[in-house]
């Protein structure tokens, strides 16, 4: 599993940065700095982060590191991107490509510091995001100022997708209006619901009834477990079961493993 070898393959990826280029904060403390931010999830802040290394030893301060992404080269995040992102076109990711342009949309809050802007209301914006796998290109970002649901962008976020791609979304684009227009709108979807919603299983045609309201929808739905994280997951899509373009429940939460990819699109582009 990809999950039980990440530590691996992060290790042999940074090996070609110089840890001696710069006196303080060299290449590779640098990248893994801003790896840390992305991948771990109890970070709510860069001086949250900085607050951990220099406890355990690391004497770098967030002001040289702000430093560094404004004179560092790109080039050396532009290269571990598409290592990484080499490392999700096995076999049976490429066979969804070649049907379906797979794309993950997701968004990051990020905290404003300008005390203009505070003035105004605004102390944090959303970066939403989307990534064309198939193509390793960005498909779509804007910035909005303030703290509404992410659903409420989902419809902005997939109009922007190619036909055939297929958005892929956490929770947070978890909304039951978003869902329906989705499917009127013949866009596909894989997202992720919330663990808490009602689900009701539909005899006759194998779908699942999604939500508590009288007008609730059937979706087809996939449940899968991370037994290490203790996690269940919940996907509802409008992927085709049967036919030629079927896309069977394995491949479903695969596509949904896949929405990483943006992930480490924002970690590139951050830096």
């Amino acid at each position: 599993m990809i999950i039980n070898s990440f530590p691996k393959i992060v290790k042999d990826i940074l090996r070609g940065l110089p840890k001696n280029d710069y006196p303080v904060l060299n290449s590779r403390l640098f990248f893994e700095c801003w790896l840390s931010y992305v991948m771990d999830n109890s970070l709510t802040s860069m001086r949250d982060l900085f607050t951990r290394l220099n406890n355990t030893g690391f004497e770098v301060d967030i002001s040289t590191f702000s430093k560094a992404n404004l004179h560092r080269s790109q080039k050396p995040f532009q290269e571990i991107y598409q290592k990484l992102n080499e490392l999700v076109q096995n076999k049976s990711q490429n066979k969804l490509h070649n049907k379906y342009a797979i794309c993950p949309i997701d968004s990051t809050i990020i905290t404003l510091t300008s005390k203009l802007l505070w003035v105004l209301g605004h102390h944090q914006v959303k970066l939403f995001s989307s990534l064309n796998l198939a193509t390793g290109s960005p498909e779509d970002n804007f910035i909005n100022f303030g703290h509404d649901h992410d659903y409420k962008f989902g419809s902005k976020m997939m109009s922007s997708l190619p036909i055939n791609a297929v958005g892929v979304m956490d929770r947070g684009f978890a909304g039951l209006k978003f869902i329906q227009e989705l499917v009127q709108e013949n866009k596909y979807f894989v997202l992720r619901i919330k663990n808490n919603w009602k689900l009701e299983f539909e005899d006759s045609t194998g779908l699942v009834k999604v939500g508590a309201s009288d007008d609730a929808q059937a979706y087809r739905a996939i449940n899968f477990c991370d037994l290490e994280a203790k996690t269940e997951f919940r996907l509802v899509t409008n992927l085709p079961a049967l036919g030629e373009a079927a896309v069977s429940d394995d491949e479903i939460r695969n596509i949904y493993r896949l929405r990483w990819g943006v992930e480490l699109y924002r970690l590139n582009n951050l830096g």
